[in-house]
């Protein structure tokens, strides 16, 4: 009889939204191949004539860069894949090869933005790169501060994946920059910003708040965002004069 009862009460339908359901369980691996997918297409655009097939030839030091910025697009798939099947330790084993890998990258990206504004201006007779340098140098500045502060609260998830979300994201100027009509606009961080916040819409869906992580995050990034395109776009002399120094 009470085995009759029971078949007899309708199972519950999973919840699409909400604590527990596939936007909160699959949000974050599913970002990581929107994310892999924007760099792959972006630079689809570019990097047959600038690196693979380049005339003249790029700097040697342009496909270490290419290597490892890759490769934290496949490390962030392979972290969120690793959360999504429940396997927390090997994350946690992986996480100190991704500080040291940010840590890297950091320092790459200095070093290559540098060689490629004195190529661009030297080889390439491209006027104005060295003013562009405020874009590569915020751009590595926002992904740098962003991992520095995962690994500081590491032990906190809610905010640890948030901040290598948005990290990610920080990267993905590059590749959006390589798209025609962003480019010609200059839209490419209008682009990164619709992608975070697919982790705001994500929060909403999910419990109905935004988490602080985004609402402190996302405004300092803009103001952020706005001072590299007014050091960019609007080239003040004393930013001319450093940048001009540095590219010699």
């Amino acid at each position: 009889m009470a085995s009759a009862t029971q078949a007899a009460v309708p199972r519950r339908m999973p919840v699409l939204t909400g604590p527990k359901g596939p936007v909160d369980r699959y949000f974050y691996l599913f970002a990581s191949f929107v994310i892999a997918a924007i760099v792959v297409w972006g630079f689809s655009h570019t990097v047959n004539q600038n690196l693979l097939h380049a005339s003249p030839p790029r700097p040697l030091l342009l496909w270490f860069h290419g290597a490892a910025f890759s490769s934290w697009v496949l490390f962030f798939i392979f972290q969120s894949a690793l959360v999504r099947t429940r396997n927390v330790n090997l994350h946690r084993f992986f996480g100190w090869f991704g500080a040291g890998l940010a840590s890297a990258m950091a320092v790459l990206g200095f070093i290559i933005a540098v060689i490629m504004a004195r190529f661009d201006w030297f080889t390439l007779h491209a006027p104005g790169t060295d003013v562009f340098l405020s874009v590569p140098f915020g751009d590595i500045l926002s992904f740098s501060s962003c991992v520095a502060l995962a690994i500081l609260w590491r032990k906190k998830p809610e905010l640890h994946r948030r901040l290598l979300f948005i990290a990610t994201c920080c990267l993905l100027a590059a590749a959006f920059g390589r798209f025609p009509y962003v480019s010609d606009h200059n839209l490419f961080y209008v682009c990164v910003d619709a992608v975070i916040l697919l982790g705001v819409l994500r929060d909403l869906l999910v419990s109905r708040s935004v988490h602080r992580v985004y609402r402190v995050a996302l405004p300092v990034l803009i103001a952020w965002q706005a001072l590299i395109m007014y050091l960019y776009l609007g080239a003040p002399a004393w930013w001319h004069t450093v940048t001009s120094r540095i590219v010699g």
